[in-house]
């Protein structure tokens, strides 16, 4: 995308501000289903009273956030890491393909010249 200005901020911005509202509309969502699975659980301990019901769907709810939180954490790391990975192997073929191109270039300019000399000395 563009990173040129537009409106008053960049695209750059525009474009955190979406991840930023996705990653929260993503991360309620993630509390959401850790709620559902809950009460699920809580659903085939019958004997559990409220009070009891209640501790149980919190403690599996703040278990299971925390494992989604770490497991995002991994994640995330793990993108960064082939970001950087990526981002070297790109720039080591840039140069190799820019290097080739100006290798061929020179090589027909030779080519063109010496049949240019060639031709002229007959």
């Amino acid at each position: 995308m563009s990173e040129g200005r537009r409106s008053g901020g960049t695209w750059m911005d525009q474009d955190q501000a979406i991840n930023e509202i996705e990653g929260f509309l993503l991360w309620e969502a993630e509390k959401d289903r850790a709620r559902t699975r809950a009460q699920a659980f809580c659903a085939g301990l019958p004997w559990l009273t409220d009070s009891q019901r209640r501790e149980v769907e919190l403690r599996y709810c703040q278990d299971q956030r925390d494992a989604s939180r770490a497991y995002l954490e991994r994640i995330a790391v793990r993108s960064t890491t082939l970001r950087t990975e990526y981002e070297g192997v790109y720039r080591a073929l840039r140069r190799r393909l820019i290097t080739a191109f100006l290798s061929g270039s020179v090589a027909v300019a030779a080519l063109l010249a010496t049949a240019a000399v060639g031709l002229t000395a007959r």
